[in-house]
């Protein structure tokens, strides 16, 4: 896994940094520069755009990256990429002459219960414009196997510019109206920048000729929208209808929480920015042995990441929420159950990667479509009755039916799964961990108690985990630093 390795070790570290930044604008900046009300504003925005992105982009993202490394003639990859830019505005112009000529009707539609949504109509049209062309642009990058600066444009920029603006609105700088039109101009901006990185790296000939399987990518592109739209759903219907359902604030709590459990997915979206064009090479090629190596390495490697991120998060939640202000306090079963999604998510390794760039894509798209009516009947169900805590089991139980049914489907279709006794291993060495450091607890300042306790839990995990040589990989990197302490003893 050397080009996995590496490439997923500079995105992971350009990840966490961009969510060290987030961590500081959705728990810090965002809860005391300002209001409630305005936080919820903002989270049902960006949410709503990100509900919208995947059917703006016409599954573009995926096609791309599926189809490019099948092209050997250079005309036909001409004809392919230009392909990838028309595409999606199949959808776009009919879509903003609909906001253009609805404004009114979407605007109460959203703000039926928290009149504030209202008047951010084209906001959330145009994020969800600038999320869309930034994916494509961002997989165009992905194909060429230089990933690296596009995590940094996705997981940092908007995000550092994002704290800026939020430091500006605490002086007074700017006031909360233009913060929002800022927002928007952050992520066209960031998209912007990526498409000149894109074309840098290969320019679009701007060909108006259809590629030969041009009916195979219409076909296949139409139906990931599917595919992507399931998944978005998954991800982000929650926040979408708690607006509908509670009051805006409470989205902002709700957000807050669900934020510190997406921590965990770092390293998952890290490695995927690889393995996901790696994947569909290896299929492109039918090379099944190595198929079947990046399957099982891409699950145990994120779950022994995901599993110790999750676990220091649910150890550490108590002291963390002691820095917050006290209404965003609480929600620890918000966190618990969303994180533990995302750890489901990291066991499956590179199957969403495997089913999308496979002949068997339809099915999965189907039980997405499945899942995601699924989980909008879930929230229906359960937000009116548990309020927040019924959004996360919604979550829960939708993710987690869904990611059975792939691992299964997986199974039948490959004849390979992605766990091996290590994973076990790592599972027992978890839950042993969580047991001997829930009671264990510090007196001193909530930062120094979360690092204390943080870095105890991470030598002792590493430690057990190298002795156990549980991982080629993990045992790689911590080898060399153990043999340099026992020489110099």
């Amino acid at each position: 896994m050397g080009i996995v390795f590496k490439q997923t070790f500079n995105n992971t570290i350009v990840t966490f940094v961009g969510f060290g930044i987030g961590a500081i604008n959705t728990l810090f900046f965002y809860t005391n520069f300002l209001s409630k009300e305005n936080y919820g504003l903002v989270t049902v925005i960006l949410a709503t755009a990100a509900l919208l992105m995947p059917l703006l982009t016409f599954g573009v993202q995926n096609t791309l990256v599926k189809f490019y490394s099948s092209y050997k003639d250079g005309e036909e990859s001409t004809a392919f990429l230009s392909l990838m830019l028309y595409l999606p505005l199949l959808i776009i112009i009919p879509f903003a002459l609909f906001t253009f000529f609805a404004t009114d009707f979407i605007g109460d539609f959203l703000a039926e219960k928290n009149k504030e949504v209202r008047g951010y109509v084209w906001y959330i049209f145009l994020v969800g414009l600038a999320m869309s062309y930034f994916e494509i642009f961002y997989s165009w990058v992905k194909v060429h196997m230089k990933s690296v600066f596009g995590n940094f444009m996705k997981e940092v920029f908007g995000r550092l510019c994002i704290a800026i603006l939020l430091v500006l609105v605490y002086y007074n700088i700017i006031g909360v109206d233009f913060f929002l039109k800022a927002l928007v101009g952050v992520y066209v901006l960031r998209l912007l920048i990526m498409k000149h990185y894109a074309f840098s790296l290969e320019m679009p000939g701007f060909s108006f000729k259809l590629p030969k399987n041009y009916i195979s990518i219409v076909k296949y592109s139409a139906l990931i929208i599917l595919g992507g739209s399931a998944a978005v759903i998954l991800l982000e219907i929650d926040k979408f209808m708690l607006n509908q359902y509670v009051a805006i604030e409470n989205v902002a709590f709700y957000g807050v929480s669900v934020f510190i459990a997406t921590v965990i997915t770092v390293p998952s979206r890290a490695m995927h920015q690889i393995t996901h064009p790696l994947t569909a090479k290896l299929l492109n090629n039918n090379d099944r042995p190595e198929l079947r190596k990046l399957y099982k390495k891409s699950s145990l490697t994120l779950f022994i990441i995901s599993g110790i991120i999750f676990l220091l998060i649910i150890l550490n939640l108590q002291e963390l929420y002691k820095l917050m202000p006290v209404a965003y306090r609480g929600g620890m079963l918000v966190v618990f159950l969303i994180g533990l999604t995302k750890v489901l998510d990291a066991l499956l390794g590179n199957s969403n990667s495997i089913l999308f760039n496979s002949d068997y894509y339809r099915a999965i798209l189907v039980m997405g479509v499945m899942l995601a009516i699924l989980v909008v009947v879930l929230n229906y169900i359960l937000i009116p009755a548990y309020s927040l805590e019924g959004a996360a089991w919604a979550t829960f139980i939708a993710i987690a039916s869904f990611n059975a049914i792939k691992i299964g489907y997986v199974y039948s279709k490959f004849k390979m799964h992605p766990f091996s006794l290590d994973t076990l291993k790592v599972l027992l060495l978890l839950c042993v961990l969580g047991g001997l450091f829930f009671f264990v607890n510090f007196n001193f300042y909530p930062v120094i108690n979360i690092a204390l306790k943080s870095i105890i839990i991470s030598l002792v995990y590493i430690f057990v985990l190298y002795k156990l040589r549980v991982s080629e990989d993990v045992y790689s990197i911590v080898s060399p630093y153990l043999k340099k302490k026992s020489k110099q003893k």
